[in-house]
């Protein structure tokens, strides 16, 4: 099992990633996400404030990748799969993230990590 550890976990909630899907065309989306929370020790919750193709993507095909990198190029890959909260309690958790104040957030994608590469 992959372990997001402290280091790895600050680097992930301090820093912007992005977020890849694939439509079941196989077609790729990226977006870019700015706040992100690791939950547990291979789990990171993403909110869904203004996602369109990305919701539809994950409807389909519910594997990702994200990657995350500073100035100096250091980063992480995290590949795994997801899950799509419209209520309950990953819903409420990013109700209350005080970075999410005053936007829709509209669902919580909760990503389970299966693979973890440091890059750079």
């Amino acid at each position: 099992m992959v372990e997001i550890n402290s280091e790895i976990k600050k680097f992930i909630e301090e820093n912007p990633l992005a977020f890849a899907t694939l439509d079941d065309a196989g077609k790729p989306n990226v977006i870019g996400v700015a706040y992100v929370k690791v939950v547990s020790k291979n789990q990171i919750l993403v909110t869904d404030n203004y996602m369109r193709q990305t919701k539809e993507n994950l409807e389909k095909n519910n594997n990702v990748c994200l990657a995350v990198w500073d100035k100096e190029w250091n980063g992480v890959k995290l590949v795994g799969t997801t899950e799509y909260f419209a209520s309950g309690k990953w819903k409420t958790f990013i109700e209350k993230i005080p970075e999410n104040k005053g936007l829709p957030t509209k669902g919580a994608i909760l990503v389970t990590v299966s693979k973890l590469i440091k890059l750079g």
